[in-house]
C-alpha cells in the first residue's frame, strides 16, 4: 500500500501570486498605502505594508477582527462575513473574506474613494482565494 506525501508540482508559488495581486491592486487604487493576506488563524500569508506596520502583528489583529466580525455577522443575521470598513482619522482598513480560509486587509488614506476601493478589492479577494484554494504544492500525493 502507498504512503501519502508531498510533492511539490511545479508552477508559480502561491504566496508569490499574492503579493503579485497585493502589488497590483495598490497600483490601481491611488490611496491605498497598503494590503495583506492572513490566514483565518493569523498566520502571515503575504504583505505589501509600509516599514511602520510590523506584517505578523498585522495578520494577527486581522484574525481578531475576522474572527469577530463574523460572529456578529452570524448571530445579527445568520449570514457569512464578507468584509468590514474600519475608518478612522488617519484612515480606512478593510477586511476582506478571502475565502474560508484567508482574509484581504487593505489600507487606505482617509480621502479615499471607498466605492472604488471595494470595486478594485473585492474581485482581488475572490482571485487570492482561488489561488489559495487551488494550490497544488501543499496537497497530499499518494507514491508507492
Amino acid at each position: 500500500m502507498g504512503r501519502l506525501t508531498k510533492v511539490p508540482m511545479s508552477g508559480p508559488d502561491p504566496n508569490a501570486v499574492v503579493l503579485a495581486e497585493l502589488r497590483a491592486l495598490r497600483a490601481r487604487v491611488p490611496q491605498l498605502t497598503g494590503a495583506l493576506v492572513a490566514s483565518t488563524d493569523g498566520l502571515l500569508i503575504a504583505n505589501d505594508l509600509p516599514a511602520h506596520i510590523e506584517p505578523t502583528g498585522m495578520a494577527a489583529l486581522t484574525a481578531s477582527q475576522l474572527s469577530l466580525s463574523h460572529r456578529l455577522s452570524i448571530t445579527a443575521h445568520d449570514g457569512g462575513f464578507h468584509e468590514i470598513v474600519v475608518r478612522g482619522s488617519g484612515g480606512h482598513v478593510v477586511i476582506y473574506a478571502a475565502g474560508w480560509t484567508a482574509s484581504l486587509t487593505v489600507l487606505a488614506g482617509p480621502d479615499v474613494n471607498v466605492g472604488r476601493l471595494h470595486l478594485e478589492s473585492r474581485p482581488v479577494a475572490r482571485t487570492i482565494a482561488d489561488h489559495l484554494t487551488a494550490s497544488p504544492n501543499d496537497l497530499p500525493r499518494k507514491t508507492e
